[in-house]
């Protein structure tokens, strides 16, 4: 069945609202779901490429890239979990601002690059983990994407950085690119017992309306811990309330931007969360998660390249660049 990729940008100009978090989780959960996802880590810290178990490289990002010294499937690599791989960051993006601040092509260098891999049908989802402040990069990730998600922290300072983002959002489309749309707003780090929590969310909700996802993560402390151990929650704790949130927002994700099929017609309740039953088996730390709720669906004849895992029942695809011939 034929892919219709997505390219979304995951994106705050606020920091610290659990951006890279969301990127990680989202994109693990995706790929659970045998959803082949390309994470593109575009902020220098490389929070994401740490998080999926991989270590910065020079010459390993998508900066050889924009500059013209390396193809894009020469920098993408995989992970040891099935149908996810990430472009990594590296230090080298740092000074991106600086030196593409003068390119006639700066809004599209990102869209030009990603273009063979976003044609080639061989993702699912391009996911961009955007660096938090509205410089060359982050601007030309908007230009690049479909759509636009804005996890935000229910308090009151986020309100600030969600006008920010999404006044970006319009001036992007309407100069740039007229297709770009808010994909959607995800909170963060939810306190559920905070009346302040509740007035923040109920306010955010009564003026995007159904822009907002059902699905709230919670504050959890496996949440917090599983960066240091390079392993997505969904996989290092699949039972955590954090990890069962991630995964109900990755049903209604995927409800929202279906490329094969309407999610929503397989997982109706898919912002709910089911609970643990008793009997089933518990996953071990760093097992890719195995959702045996995960509707069947048809394998694409090109899968994206993952490392080997004998944990996986599926075999990794030969093809080394993630990117179709």
């Amino acid at each position: 069945m034929e892919r219709r990729t997505k390219v979304i940008a995951i994106a705050n100009q606020k920091g610290g609202v659990g951006k890279t978090t969301t990127v990680v989780n989202l994109a693990a959960a995706l790929s659970a779901r045998k959803r082949a996802v390309l994470v593109v880590d575009l902020d220098p810290q490389a929070h994401a490429t740490l998080g999926l178990g991989l270590e910065k490289q020079q010459g390993i990002s998508l900066y050889p890239v924009l500059v013209g010294t390396k193809a894009i499937e020469d920098v993408i690599q995989p992970t040891k979990w099935n149908n996810l791989n990430v472009i990594p960051s590296e230090v080298d993006l740092a000074g991106a601002e600086l030196e593409f601040s003068a390119r006639e092509d700066r809004l599209e260098m990102i869209r030009n690059a990603l273009a063979p891999v976003k044609e080639s049908g061989a993702f699912d989802y391009i996911i961009l983990d955007c660096p938090p402040s509205l410089g060359i990069v982050m601007t030309s990730s908007l230009v690049a994407c479909d759509g636009v998600l804005i996890p935000i922290q229910a308090e009151f300072l986020a309100m600030d950085g969600l006008a920010l983002i999404t006044g970006s959002i319009e001036r992007i489309r309407a100069s740039v690119n007229p297709a770009l749309e808010l994909n959607g707003i995800v909170f963060t780090m939810v306190n559920s017992q905070a009346r302040l929590t509740q007035d923040v969310m109920e306010e955010v909700r009564g003026h995007f309306g159904d822009k907002v996802y059902e699905t709230a993560i919670p504050r959890n402390v496996r949440v917090s811990e599983a960066p240091s151990m390079g392993t997505p929650v969904v996989f290092l704790d699949p039972r955590s309330k954090g990890a069962e949130s991630y995964k109900a927002f990755a049903w209604e994700f995927m409800a929202k931007n279906p490329t094969r099929f309407d999610a929503a017609q397989v997982q109706p309740q898919a912002a709910k969360p089911e609970p643990p039953k008793a009997d089933e088996p518990q996953q071990q730390d760093g097992e890719p998660a195995k959702d045996d709720a995960a509707p069947a669906v048809e394998e694409p004849a090109v899968e994206a390249p993952t490392a080997e895992d004998p944990a996986q029942e599926a075999p990794a695809p030969a093809d080394e660049g993630g990117v179709a011939q």
